[in-house]
């Protein structure tokens, strides 16, 4: 999608998103988006939560479609707000991200639609990445969560 034509630019009030950290083995699964606003930057695989569904169930579906692996939801780690504004001030994105943490169950990662690589990290890794504004914390506290 471009940002030209993005629903998500300029949105009428915050968007509600869902992004899960799946974790196997110690290790956490972790995305490279290929697509603005964080293209090129690490991230939790995720995105909008689509009427109907719980926000839980929707970090399940993103995680599955973004990397074709399921997982189990085990708990709530953070919640991530992002405001972007323009250089005028004018808000240009606003989304509350519900960030859980999970356990694989099955599939093995590969980079889907949205993502250039995927890749299992070792959560004290994530600090040194180009990745999504805190995102290491959030890989910290939904380790605690997965332990």
């Amino acid at each position: 999608m471009s940002e030209a034509t993005d629903d998500r630019l300029r949105p009428a009030r915050p968007l509600l998103a869902a992004s899960l950290a799946c974790f196997r083995d110690g290790a956490v699964l972790l995305a490279r988006r290929g697509r603005a606003p964080s293209q090129g930057l690490w991230s939790l695989p995720g995105g909008l939560v689509e009427l109907g569904e719980t926000a839980s169930e929707a970090a399940a579906r993103e995680l599955l479609e973004e990397t074709g692996v399921r997982a189990e939801v085990i708990g709530l780690a953070d919640l991530v707000e992002v405001v972007r504004r323009d250089e005028t001030g004018a808000v240009e994105r606003h989304m509350a991200v519900l960030a859980y943490a999970g356990r694989w169950v099955s599939g093995e990662p590969v980079p889907g639609e949205e993502a250039t690589e995927v890749a299992w990290l070792a959560p004290e890794q994530v600090a040194g990445l180009q990745a999504t504004a805190g995102l290491a914390e959030v890989v910290r506290r939904a380790a605690e969560i997965a332990a």
